[in-house]
């Protein structure tokens, strides 16, 4: 007489900033086995940590794989799950973690020479730079002093990733981060680049959009995380952790055709 028992206990945690990325983890049975499948449902990579225990079962991927899945794409494999013996119990417990992004990846084109991210002939202050103490710990990012309703260009070529723009709240607290207006980004590289605290409805793109490098996205405000009206800019590879590795960005400036790291309390202006 054969016992079969299949305890199966799924938890798929999605960790991308502050907010969930659409991807799928389903199982289905092959066959004498079960497969696990994700769908990435993002315009960008998106990579996925899978981990488990197991009772009489093997798992075709070893526990802490760190799998890379294409933008777009359905039924990737993650694992196939097979019986040892099928006369005893059998249990098989997984979890499986994504990301947007490939988190293996952390290298970038550090010689890329950004374009600043507003109108020809304008000029912007650097209110809070790179580690700046407001909301800038341990993170190279950019707040250029603009007003609501100013028109936000593209400092790099990329595709569109995640377009946020229905949001009319705003506090000095962290809290307030999920209200964020804001457009992300992918590059070449894999980098992605950030466009926060835009005006509600305040953007002119959508996501799989390819951008080139000084087209119009969208109108700056003071969403979300802010203390008033400002454009929020960042660079940055994720981790599998949820942390980012934020990256230094050089721009073209009216002084600087070959490139500058922006400081703060500095005005720029672009010129071309």
């Amino acid at each position: 007489m054969r016992i079969l028992l299949f305890v199966f206990l799924f938890i798929s945690v999605q960790i991308f900033s502050q907010d969930s990325i659409k991807t799928k983890v389903y199982r289905e049975k092959v066959g004498d086995m079960f497969v696990i499948y994700a769908d990435n449902e993002e315009a960008a990579p998106a990579s996925f940590e899978y981990s488990y225990t197991a009772e009489n079962m093997s798992s075709s991927a070893e526990n802490k794989k760190i799998l890379i899945f294409k933008a777009n794409s359905k039924k990737n494999v993650i694992s196939e799950l097979k019986h040892i013996n099928k006369r005893l119990l059998t249990k098989f417990s997984y979890n499986v973690y994504s990301m947007m992004g490939d988190v293996n990846d952390q290298t970038f084109d550090e010689n890329y020479i950004y374009s600043l991210p507003f109108d020809i002939k304008k000029e912007y202050r650097i209110d809070q730079g790179y580690n700046g103490n407001f909301s800038h710990q341990n993170s190279f990012s950019l707040d250029f002093n603009m007003k609501p309703g100013e028109k936000v260009f593209s400092a790099r070529e990329g595709i569109v990733v995640k377009v946020v723009d229905q949001n009319d709240k705003s506090c000095l607290t962290k809290d307030c981060a999920r209200y964020n207006n804001q457009i992300m980004i992918l590059h070449s590289d894999g980098s992605f680049a950030e466009y926060v605290h835009l005006n509600k409805n305040g953007t002119a793109v959508k996501v799989n959009d390819s951008v080139k490098k000084g087209q119009l996205m969208g109108y700056s405000g003071g969403t979300g995380w802010a203390k008033g009206p400002h454009l929020h800019f960042s660079v940055f590879k994720n981790k599998m952790n949820g942390e980012r590795n934020y990256i230094k960005t050089k721009f073209k400036t009216s002084a600087h055709n070959a490139g500058t790291l922006l400081e703060q309390g500095k005005t720029y202006s672009r010129t071309e």
